[in-house]
């Protein structure tokens, strides 16, 4: 047996296997005399049916799959033994398999086409300066979540007239045109000071009309209205027909501890000075998730943008399409790779940095992350102690669930977790401190 590495380029590569009779032949063998043991064919007793009646009947499809039960070893071990670094699978040259003659045959010759990618270096240290952010919740977040919770908890009435601060829903049409939209919704308080007198009053059945354009000061409110990006949103002109078909009113709720209780459960906020900070620290923890996983994200643009790593391009699209049963097209390919090989390269970067610094994951870190996740979803503490001995079973069957991808799934968020964490405490985070309003300006223009 020989095998080969014939090197395109520094990313893409051919590995060729010669295999002579003598490397096949008693795998063969061996197999046709297994066959011979258990076979059992009309004419000859069980256990004694001659090798050579076996090998007329089975003999090719036998050969076939020794060799490829032999090449799938040898060209895994291959990768293994010589540490290549590739990417997707190795393709086999499909053209010259079919050339194969299996009756006459005794040496043959298997191509397989290979991305790789070369070690690479990536930077670890203090000198490595990300951007992070430390969100400060002030008195105007805080109010308006607050008149969130309100309305949210409200009650909701049904007046005969349309109050301003009232909802609408009804069915739209543009007066000249074919638009129609026979669900639409708007809320009266929202709509400019100058026109909200043309739907103060109004009452189930009457018609509004109006031109778009001076509805609302925010295109977004209009694109909602009209079911269109707010990008759109901003052209839109043109008289339009609001036929009303309800009024509601929501009545918001008082704050006290009936309010405490449905917002964050029976008896763990009493007085409205403890709900105002429960609300506060809410608040804090969400946006502090969100500052975390932007900051994930500065993290990964740093690293792919600083990474030199040369990717097997045109490998990658050609096994794409070839492993994807027709799914993956040109088109997708000119719409998609780029974010694919975006995502492959930080899959790289990530999996080199646990592989030096030798970051694992254990199969009880897994059960103890799946039992936190159970509690989580059925009431926390409470639950588990109503579960007592059986929490470990129910997570073990959880774990197991779905051929075993529900623990491959925690697995790799553990692993995900821990290599980001590693990274943040050897890197430079500067943090700087933004109100909730700027932390949003800053991730809307990150999108863009």
């Amino acid at each position: 047996m020989e095998i080969i590495l014939d090197k395109k380029n520094s990313t893409e590569g051919l590995i060729k296997i010669r295999l002579t009779e003598g490397d096949y032949q008693p795998h063969v063998e061996e197999k046709l005399k297994d066959y011979s043991r258990k076979a059992n064919i009309k004419g000859f007793r069980q256990g004694k049916v001659p090798t050579g009646v076996i090998k007329k009947m089975f003999g090719k499809s036998i050969l076939v799959d020794e060799i490829n039960h032999l090449l799938s070893h040898k060209l895994s071990d291959y990768i293994k033994d010589n540490k290549l670094r590739i990417l997707g699978e190795p393709l086999p040259n499909q053209e010259k398999a079919a050339g194969i003659d299996w009756d006459t045959q005794r040496d043959f010759e298997f191509e397989y086409q290979i991305g790789m990618v070369e070690d690479f270096s990536y930077d670890l240290s203090s000198k490595v300066k990300v951007q992070g952010y430390s969100i400060t919740v002030d008195e105007k977040v805080i109010d308006e979540t607050i008149a969130d919770l309100k309305n949210r908890f409200g009650t909701m009435t049904y007046p005969e007239a349309a109050g301003s601060d009232d909802n609408l829903t009804g069915e739209l049409r543009a007066k000249e045109g074919d638009f129609k939209k026979e669900y639409a919704f708007l809320q009266v308080a929202k709509v400019n000071k100058k026109e909200q007198a043309r739907f103060v009053g109004v009452k189930k059945d009457e018609e509004v009309e109006f031109e778009v354009s001076k509805l609302f000061a925010e295109e977004g409110l209009t694109g909602q209205l009209l079911g269109i990006p707010a990008e759109e949103a901003k052209n839109a002109k043109g008289t339009y027909i609001f036929k009303v078909t309800n009024i509601s009113h929501n009545e918001p709720a008082a704050v006290n501890t009936e309010l405490f209780d449905r917002v964050f459960g029976p008896g763990v906020v009493t007085t409205e000075a403890d709900f105002i900070e429960k609300v506060k620290e809410t608040i804090g923890e969400n946006y502090k998730r969100e500052s975390e996983h932007f900051l994930d994200h500065h993290i990964e643009d740093y690293y792919l943008d600083n990474t030199k790593i040369e990717m097997p391009a045109e490998f990658l699209k050609t096994w794409l399409k070839s492993t994807s049963n027709g799914q993956v097209t040109d088109d997708v390919l000119a719409k998609e790779f780029d974010a694919y090989a975006r995502g492959l390269k930080w899959d790289l970067v990530k999996n080199k940095i646990a592989e030096d610094k030798q970051v694992t994951v254990e199969s009880e870190e897994v059960r103890e992350k799946a039992k936190e996740m159970i509690l989580a979803q059925f009431g926390g503490q409470q639950f588990a102690a109503q579960l007592g001995d059986r929490m470990d079973a129910i997570a073990d069957n959880y774990l197991q669930s779905e051929n075993g991808q529900n623990f491959m799934r925690l697995y790799n968020q553990l692993r995900g977790e821990k290599i980001m964490k590693l990274i943040k405490e050897n890197i430079t985070v500067q943090e700087k401190k933004v109100s909730v309003e700027e932390f949003k300006k800053i991730v809307e223009e990150h999108k863009h």
